[in-house]
């Protein structure tokens, strides 16, 4: 039994990188989690991309210290390079996706028609700085700076700055608050302005 307990120890801190990565990643972008073998998945692929950048730059160190001494490549400077290496990655993964980089430059080239944004609600929300108009189930309809949206329009709130309730036959009505936060199930369309 100790032995398999060492085994494990020891896949857990090989996959540690690509688990950072894809915290990193899931962390900081709208996409949702997926299924725990997936993530495992994903952590094994980010891992090989880790350790191909840390085996790099062991390379170069190596090459480097030819000329200019820094110390000797240990077990802990492969931890601390694999560690950066999994924090870099992780990071611009999620600005990647975050400013649909990938997909952007591949619809150029028509390889794809899709965007790295995990629904068309999050894109339109990230590409269209604007002014909103929503309107409520009630029949209400509020207007404003959409400063926070949810994720998905099932769940999460809208909260709306510089909010003008708009009146059918009546003067608009300035809202005497600094936003406003209407739950994303109450609202049954979005216009844009």
């Amino acid at each position: 039994m100790p032995e398999l307990s060492r085994e494990l120890i020891a896949l857990l801190q090989y996959l540690a990188p690509g688990f950072l990565v894809t915290g990193i990643f899931y962390g900081t972008t709208s996409h949702e989690r997926p299924s725990q073998f997936e993530r495992v998945v994903q952590a094994l692929l980010y891992t090989v991309l880790v350790q191909a950048i840390v085996a790099t730059v062991r390379v170069v160190a190596i090459a480097m210290g030819q000329f200019i001494s820094l110390g000797i490549w240990t077990s802990e400077s492969t931890l601390v390079a694999s560690i950066s290496a999994a924090l870099a990655v992780g990071f611009v993964a999620c600005a990647w996706t975050n400013h649909d980089t990938i997909h952007a430059r591949l619809r150029k080239f028509g390889v794809t028609q899709r965007t790295s944004y995990p629904s068309e609600w999050v894109q339109v929300f990230n590409k269209s700085t604007r002014f909103v108009i929503l309107n409520l189930r009630d029949g209400s309809r509020l207007s404003g700076w959409p400063a926070v949206w949810p994720a998905s329009p099932e769940k999460g709130h809208f909260y709306i700055t510089e909010g003008v309730w708009l009146r059918m036959c009546t003067d608009n009505r300035d809202c005497e608050v600094e936003g406003i936060l209407i739950s994303a199930t109450d609202v049954t369309q979005i216009e844009f302005l």
